[in-house]
């Protein structure tokens, strides 16, 4: 996003109670393409969790190589995240934004050429590469139009595109999973890369041709509205300290926020690449059935998300927003371990473990926002969500791994779990003057 022109002076009357009609607004024109885009976004991320369920038995993929190479995806994010961010906030987001789009598209699709392990592992990594930056870029750029009392429910609407992805995704990944096997010589698994492909290289071109880069390109808002918001980000944005990019790297919070992502990141993976396989340990065998009972537990996320995101707004509290769904989120975990033999009260452990890990992301993400700003501020929003985001490698690894060595999934559910109370008891580290905005 291109450098903020020197403020107007705010006309007297644009009086607060208009605020309500000129962000809803904002929220209409804005958050509906942003939130079909991380629909298409986390769809292509994590489908290679049903996928697995036919693609590791073709290939001879054990679950640890399975884990290494849905993580390898977070290695090439970490790597360019932080520099994808730099370049957005430079070039603008609807530009970037439609760059990042289609070449995530484009190898997305390639995914059904994987005949080896080692191809895997580097269409993952190429992957990761691809997506790097699209979500913290758009956390970034509503920055540019929310201020933060009002930022908690925005990121809630958007960052729902990650349970929504598996309430659409799962009966259709598991629709193509069951009945495109052999069509054109084609293996389920690889109709299922191709197919759910199409819609971000799609979307691509919408972004590009649509999505306004500032406030002040818009024509739905008329100059004194323009005013008016422009008068209020610079208010939060003034009130904010400086600090230079090296201070931004040595700042114990930024780090902290950063150990924070990734121990609740931690959880949400393991919902992400590992809840197709463990509701299919729940006795299930036939894909269509396991892709629509998977979309269970991601429905009450997006409940979970929109309740206490709007709470966290109402109340301007932010630590135990994060860290009570964080605690609950571990305990469904937990109790899922010993009601796998009983298949109805193993899923709603899940569905309560799903609900709390879901619940956690968009209210996590208005901690660093409310001391993060400019170009600082959108390198360290890439730095917390990159090196937060190795929690996508290191989960589905250990996952795999325990997987693996133990032939029983509940230890890796339990390491799961354990992240979770880490995260909630680093989420109270945080002083509450600091984030409670």
């Amino acid at each position: 996003m291109q450098p903020a022109d020197p403020a107007p002076v705010v006309p007297s009357h644009v009086v607060a109670s208009s605020s309500v009609s000129i962000y809803g607004r904002i929220m209409r024109r804005l958050l509906p393409l942003l939130f079909i885009c991380y629909v298409a976004c986390y769809l292509d991320r994590v489908n290679v969790g049903f996928a697995k369920l036919q693609m590791a038995t073709d290939l001879g993929f054990s679950d640890t190589v399975y884990g290494l190479g849905a993580g390898m995806f977070f290695i090439g994010y970490l790597a360019f995240e932080t520099p994808s961010n730099m370049i957005l906030y430079r070039v603008g987001a609807r530009l970037w934004l439609a760059r990042i789009m289609v070449t995530w598209g484009i190898i997305s699709a390639a995914m059904l050429f994987v005949r080896s392990p080692a191809m895997f592992y580097a269409m993952r990594f190429l992957l990761g590469v691809a997506e790097a930056g699209f979500f913290p870029g758009v956390v970034l750029y509503l920055t540019q139009w929310f201020p933060s009392q009002r930022r908690a429910g925005v990121i809630a609407i958007f960052m729902t595109g990650i349970p929504v992805s598996g309430v659409l995704g799962g009966p259709l990944s598991g629709w193509i999973m069951q009945n495109m096997s052999g069509t054109s010589g084609l293996a389920s698994w690889q109709w299922l890369f191709l197919i759910e492909a199409i819609p971000s290289i799609v979307l691509s071109w919408v972004l590009l041709k649509t999505l306004p880069d500032r406030v002040s390109d818009v024509d739905w808002l008329d100059d004194r509205e323009k005013a008016w918001v422009k008068s209020q980000l610079d208010a939060e944005h003034d009130a904010k300290p400086d600090a230079s990019l090296k201070q931004m790297f040595t700042d114990g919070r930024v780090w902290l926020c950063v150990l924070i992502n990734f121990s609740i990141a931690t959880g949400q993976y393991g919902v992400s690449f590992w809840l197709p396989t463990l509701v299919k340990q729940l006795g299930l065998r036939d894909n269509f059935q396991i892709g629509y009972l998977s979309a269970i537990p991601y429905l009450a996320g997006v409940v979970a998300m929109l309740v206490l995101s709007r709470s966290g707004d109402r109340l301007r509290e932010r630590r135990w927003h994060v860290a009570g769904p964080a605690l609950v989120g571990s305990a469904g975990f937990v109790l899922s371990t010993f009601l796998q033999h009983d298949t109805a009260l193993a899923l709603a452990a899940l569905t309560i473990a799903t609900g709390g890990v879901m619940a956690t992301l968009p209210l996590f993400w208005c901690l660093p926002t409310s001391f993060l700003k400019g170009a600082s501020g959108a390198a360290g929003i890439g730095l917390i969500n990159s090196v937060g985001a190795l929690a996508g490698f290191v989960s589905p690894l250990l996952t795999g791994l325990l997987n693996d060595l133990t032939h029983d999934a509940r230890y890796g559910v339990s390491m799961l779990a354990a992240w979770l109370v880490v995260g909630a008891l680093l989420v109270l580290r945080l002083p509450r003057a600091l984030v409670n905005r």
